[in-house]
């Protein structure tokens, strides 16, 4: 093993051993501590690289999926991390890309990609509005992880006028950005701090491409196979504390070795899809888009198979204990919640059975 991986390996380890303090805390605040030691071992700057040749899939989701099963919570700010890096070296106007692609790299910026919209009480959607000749944003954004501890955020806004929605690049550091706290109180990605965020004319650097652009191909199908990847991430600690749970326990019989079989089983379905999904990555084309959706269908479903399995085996006192399959269950059950996959794969099944 090189000096970076045993250096990494042992920024991961840290920011396991913490993991649970983080989850425990009353009000949790942007995890600074384990983000920063990333940021230390270069991996925040891992995919900032300007132009459309990317760094090998492979070795990025085992990146992202080895850092979600550190900390479910810090696995989602890092994946968004990287999403934000890679629509900048793509999508961004050059002047704009290649200062902020050298910020990241320097460990001076961190960012994410914002894309939900609030619902009726939660405020106004961020729009795009012209203010003494540059254009800021104006709104509200929810379900904003890293909120608080980001620099830049990739935000999916709407226009003044009719039609799609626009991706701009806004500052957070000026002042003109809130947080409100008070909103994420979910049990699951605690840490994640992905709060709702209120927009007072925050300056818009750049926007990334036409409208619409946040959904362009291959790009859009990579951000979401990156989100796939953590959610493997997760699993797998959901499943290593699974597994010690039933060896432990007195009495091991054929029951315990049957779960541990099917988590085994699902686990490797994960492995399969993540498989499929980096090399589809590394040959954008035609097919991608719809490797990326049954990739994350399949992921999906095996994650549920998985806690499914480890709950029943496992019973009552993972849970009540806080062990770490706890955390991973509340953290993974949220984060599949976010993405809705039905609709995706309906059209993926549609588009089949009119070639036929």
């Amino acid at each position: 093993m090189d000096a970076t991986r045993s250096g990494f390996d042992a920024v991961l380890a840290q920011i396991e051993c913490s993991a649970g303090a983080r989850d425990g805390e009353t009000a949790p605040s942007f995890p600074d501590a384990p983000i920063g030691l990333l940021e230390r071992a270069g991996m925040l700057a891992w995919n900032a690289r300007a132009g459309t040749p990317r760094p090998p899939a492979a070795a990025e989701l085992e990146l992202v999926r080895r850092v979600a099963r550190a900390d479910g919570s810090v696995g989602r700010i890092f994946d968004g991390h990287l999403n934000a890096v890679e629509r900048l070296a793509v999508q961004a106007p050059t002047a704009v890309r290649d200062r902020e692609l050298a910020a990241v790299m320097a460990r001076r910026l961190r960012a994410g990609v914002w894309g939900w919209d609030p619902v009726p009480g939660e405020g106004p959607p961020a729009t795009v509005h012209e203010l003494a000749g540059a254009e800021v944003l104006r709104g509200v954004k929810t379900f904003c992880s890293g909120a608080g501890g980001l620099d830049r955020a990739l935000i999916l806004a709407r226009q003044p006028a009719e039609g799609p929605p626009v991706a701009v690049w806004v500052d957070l550091t000026d002042g003109r950005v809130d947080v409100d706290p008070s909103w994420f109180r979910s049990h699951g990605l605690r840490a994640s701090v992905s709060h709702r965020v209120i927009f007072r004319d925050a300056p818009v650097i750049a926007r990334f491409g036409e409208p619409g652009s946040l959904a362009a191909q291959p790009w859009f199908s990579r951000d979401a196979l990156r989100t796939a990847a953590s959610w493997a991430g997760m699993a797998d600690t959901a499943a290593d504390a699974a597994l010690v749970e039933l060896a432990c326990r007195p009495g091991r019989g054929p029951l315990e070795a049957l779960a541990a079989g099917r988590i085994l089983t699902a686990q490797r379905t994960i492995d399969l899809w993540i498989e499929r999904g980096a090399r589809a990555m590394d040959e954008p084309g035609d097919a991608l888009a719809q490797i990326s959706v049954q990739a994350r269908v399949g992921i999906a479903d095996a994650c549920r198979a998985l806690l499914d399995e480890a709950a029943r085996a496992c019973g009552s006192r993972p849970f009540v204990r806080a062990n770490p399959l706890d955390r991973a269950r509340r953290d993974l059950e949220v984060f599949l919640l976010q993405h809705r996959l039905d609709p995706l794969l309906a059209r993926v099944g549609e588009a089949v059975l009119e070639d036929l």
